[in-house]
């Protein structure tokens, strides 16, 4: 990397930087003097810490596009090529090569960060919307308690919770799983939820049972 460097008052001498804050300016100048002969440079934070710049002042230098920021912490002097200058057999190509393939230049040596094209946005929307699915899926298969078979004739579908409450509502539960699960096979019953139909089932039984009780008592007395 060369130990000089230049910047041009094309740059500086505009209203856009002089209108920022005397920090920002102040980083703008040392990241010039840190980057690599073709604008590039990864160590941004330590240069702040050690000029005890902000955080702010980089977002100031970024909102009045000075520089160019990538999601892996590297960052480009917008204005490199305004600035410097560098004969071809006295550069040193930057090191980050899949940063600058996202650049292009204009014709007054400013670099713009290269935008999708249609088909790189449909694609990056279809890989996204893919994802969406994929995880909405997953997310309902946790959501729903995996049911297991019971009866004779496997039809009748329970989760461990809803068996449990069956256990505890009714001493006959067993019976009642065999009823709906001869239902089913016999009859063709279809239910959303067989521990509901059981529970209906015992509902409409209860009358019945209560009418052969009390049928019993008057007999007895």
């Amino acid at each position: 990397m060369a130990q000089k460097r230049m910047i041009s008052n094309k740059v500086i001498d505009t209203d856009i930087f002089l209108d920022m804050p005397p920090t920002a300016q102040n980083l703008y100048f040392h990241l010039n003097m840190k980057a690599d002969d073709e604008g590039f440079l990864s160590n941004c934070k330590t240069i702040m810490r050690t000029i005890r710049a902000s955080i702010d002042d980089l977002l100031v230098l970024k909102s009045k596009n000075f520089i160019i920021d990538f999601e892996n912490g590297v960052i480009v002097i917008r204005h490199w090529r305004m600035n410097n200058i560098l004969r071809a057999d006295r550069l040193k190509e930057t090191q980050y090569i899949e940063e600058k393939l996202q650049l292009t230049t204009t014709k007054s040596g400013l670099y713009n960060k290269c935008q999708p094209d249609d088909n790189q946005v449909s694609a990056q929307i279809s890989i996204d919307k893919t994802r969406l699915d994929k995880t909405s899926i997953e997310k309902n298969k946790e959501k729903k308690p995996q049911k297991h078979k019971h009866g004779e004739y496997k039809n009748v579908l329970l989760s461990d919770e809803e068996l449990e409450k069956l256990k505890t509502r009714f001493v006959d539960y067993e019976k009642r799983i065999k009823q709906l699960d001869e239902g089913v096979e016999l009859k063709g019953y279809k239910y959303k939820s067989h521990y509901l139909a059981i529970i209906k089932w015992a509902e409409k039984d209860k009358p019945q049972i209560e009418a052969k009780q009390f049928k019993f008592n008057k007999e007895i007395v």
